[in-house]
C-alpha cells in the first residue's frame, strides 16, 4: 500500500446526487439551507460529482464554499465529460431539470484532466480531498466493461495517482455500485479509498461482508453510500419505493418489511439502524446517507445518535436479516 496522506473523516457526510435534483427539484435556497445544515450537524463530508445534476451539484456545492468561512471535506469524481447540449435533448438520468449538460463516459487520460478542470470550476477549488473513478464496472458498461476496465487501468487511474502526487487531490479510489470491479481494481492499482453504495447496507450485505473484512486487513478506506438503498429503508410508504434508482423489486419491499417490523418491536426507527449498520465495520472511515433539506439533515443526524438495544442485532440474526458475521455497534 503506498503512503496515505492524512485525512480526518467524519464518521457521517452527506451524498449529495439530492443537491442534483435527484428524482425532485430543489430550489438553490433549499441546496445551501442543507449544506449548512450538515455542517452545524457535522456531517463535513460533502460527497459530489459531475453527474449529480450535470453540474448542479457541484454549482451548488460551489456556492456554498464560496460563502462559508468552513470548509468540509470535498469527494467528487471522474470518469464522465459533461458536454453542452446545446440543441440537443438532455438525456433523463434521474435527475429534475438538471444543468443543460450531456454526461458522457470518458476513461482518458486527457478526459480525466478536462473533467477534473470542470469540477474545479464549479466547486471554485484548487484541490479537493477525495478524487473517485466514477462508475466502472459491469453493471453499468455491460459487454463494453473490459475495454472500459483497460483504459482505466492504463489511463485514468495512471492520470489520478499523477494528479496526487502534484497536490490536486489527497486520495484516490473508485466511486461505484458493485464489489466485483473493486477486487479487480485491487489486483493491480493500490488505491486510498472507496466509495461503494448500495452493496453493503442492512438490506443486503452478505456478499460484500468478506469484501469489507479484506478492506479493513489491506488498510483500504471505504465510504459507504447508498446506505437507505436509494432512500427504501428509509421510506414512508407515501413516496415512489426506489432501490439502485429504480423502482424497487418485491422482494426487497417485502425484507424491507421484515427489517421494520423487528425494530417496531424495539421502538426503534429502521432508518437509525441502516445508518449504524453501514457505520459498524472497522473498514468503513464514513457512511455518506443522501439529504435535500435541511429538515432531512437533522432527521438524520438524530437517527446517528440514537441508542439501539443489542437485543435488536441479536433478533435480525436470529431471523436471518443480518448475517452472524455482521459487525454491529
Amino acid at each position: 500500500m503506498t503512503q496515505r496522506a492524512s485525512l480526518d473523516l467524519p464518521a457521517y457526510g452527506l451524498g449529495a446526487a439530492g443537491l442534483g435534483n435527484l428524482y425532485t427539484a430543489i430550489s438553490d435556497e433549499e441546496a445551501q439551507a442543507t449544506l449548512e445544515a450538515a455542517i452545524v450537524a457535522q456531517l463535513n463530508l460533502f460527497d459530489t460529482a459531475p453527474y449529480y445534476g450535470h453540474g448542479l451539484s457541484e454549482q451548488r456545492i460551489g456556492a456554498y464554499l464560496a460563502s462559508s468561512e468552513f470548509q468540509p471535506v470535498i469527494s467528487t469524481k471522474v470518469g464522465r465529460m459533461l458536454e453542452p447540449a446545446g440543441s440537443k435533448d438532455i438525456p433523463d438520468n434521474g435527475f429534475e431539470s438538471p444543468a443543460p449538460f450531456i454526461p458522457k463516459f470518458d476513461y482518458s487520460a486527457k478526459g480525466i484532466r478536462e473533467a477534473f478542470a470542470g469540477s474545479q470550476q464549479r466547486l471554485g477549488v484548487e484541490a479537493v480531498d477525495i478524487l473517485l473513478l466514477h462508475d466502472i464496472g459491469e453493471m453499468v458498461h455491460g459487454p463494453a466493461h473490459g475495454a472500459m476496465l483497460a483504459l482505466a487501468l492504463e489511463e485514468a487511474l495512471p492520470e489520478m495517482a499523477a494528479m496526487k502526487a502534484e497536490a490536486k487531490t489527497k486520495w484516490i479510489g473508485l466511486g461505484v455500485n458493485e464489489i466485483d470491479v473493486c477486487r479487480q481494481v485491487l489486483e493491480h492499482v493500490d488505491l486510498d479509498v472507496l466509495l461503494i453504495a448500495g452493496r453493503y447496507t442492512l438490506l443486503e450485505h452478505a456478499d460484500s461482508l468478506s469484501f469489507l473484512d479484506e478492506c479493513h486487513r489491506n488498510g483500504v478506506k471505504v465510504i459507504i453510500g447508498g446506505a437507505f438503498n436509494s432512500g427504501l429503508l428509509a421510506s414512508t410508504g407515501e413516496e415512489p419505493l426506489h432501490y439502485d434508482y429504480v423502482q424497487a423489486p418485491q422482494w426487497a419491499v417485502e425484507r424491507t418489511g421484515q427489517l421494520r417490523a423487528v425494530c417496531e418491536t424495539f421502538n426503534t426507527p429502521l432508518p437509525a439502524v441502516a445508518l449504524q449498520f453501514c457505520g459498524s465495520h472497522p473498514a468503513v472511515a464514513c457512511v455518506i446517507p443522501g439529504a435535500k433539506s435541511a429538515a432531512q439533515v437533522r432527521q438524520i443526524a438524530d437517527w446517528t445518535q440514537m441508542e439501539i438495544d443489542p437485543g435488536l442485532w441479536d433478533a435480525l440474526k436470529d431471523r436471518d436479516l443480518i448475517s452472524r458475521d455482521s459487525p454491529v455497534c
